[in-house]
């Protein structure tokens, strides 16, 4: 057995190696050009009163320094959905350093009981965090379940990105990126959009696509 072969059955690392990823990503973020554009002043929004929630969606490929964009107030209240596969319990523990928490499932698998979590995460008081084209894609086509949790609880949904000036793209199934050591790191905060309830399936998908097309607007590609 080959070592690739041995680590593809390690189900889980301990915890504890995640800290130093954790540390390096944070680094990265006050050494690196950064800079965020929030034209509808969305974060001062949310930072100043904690009673205000959403859904938020960013599309897989632009995760890596995704949590470490926000202050430390926003990532306590944030709680993300995270695959329940090897690779995203990898993805749990390193952001559980973050302070982020997470919910395992996709719209996908274990459907019901992320949607279940991601209610009781709302009516606490914590924002809820989607990458709707994961946990395999297709790349950029969003899922029906941030649009589902956004009608059914009438909370809006509000599309984030990571752009980079420039990067290395993965030969993954999402292109995904990491930054070159200097490009310039922008965290991009599109509008609030409000989905209305008890919605027909074919208006479902008219805001399914219409949440898909302001989050591509928001993703410098």
């Amino acid at each position: 057995m080959t070592l690739k072969e041995r680590f593809r059955q390690v189900k889980k690392l301990p915890t504890w190696l995640f800290w130093l990823p954790c540390r390096i990503l944070l680094g990265m973020r006050y050494v690196m050009r950064h800079d965020m554009v929030d034209r509808y002043g969305l974060l001062e929004k949310y930072m100043k009163d904690d009673s205000l929630v959403a859904v938020t969606v960013t599309w897989h490929n632009r995760l890596l320094m995704f949590p470490s964009m926000f202050p430390k107030v926003m990532r306590k209240r944030t709680v993300a959905v995270i695959s329940a596969s090897r690779d995203g319990q990898y993805i749990a523990d390193l952001v559980s350093f973050f302070g982020v928490r997470s919910v395992r499932g996709s719209t996908s698998r274990r459907a019901a009981q992320v949607l279940r979590d991601a209610v009781r995460t709302l009516k606490g008081g914590c924002l809820i965090s989607f990458t709707p084209d994961g946990p395999r894609g297709p790349k950029y086509h969003m899922s029906r379940g941030p649009i589902i949790l956004a009608s059914k609880l009438n909370v809006p949904v509000v599309p984030l990105a990571i752009n980079y000036s420039s990067y290395w793209s993965l030969k993954s199934w999402d292109g995904f990126r990491i930054p070159k050591p200097w490009a310039k790191i922008t965290l991009v905060i599109g509008p609030e959009i409000r989905i209305p309830d008890e919605l027909t399936e074919e208006e479902m998908e008219t805001w399914r696509v219409r949440v898909e097309r302001e989050l591509n607007e928001v993703s410098v590609d």
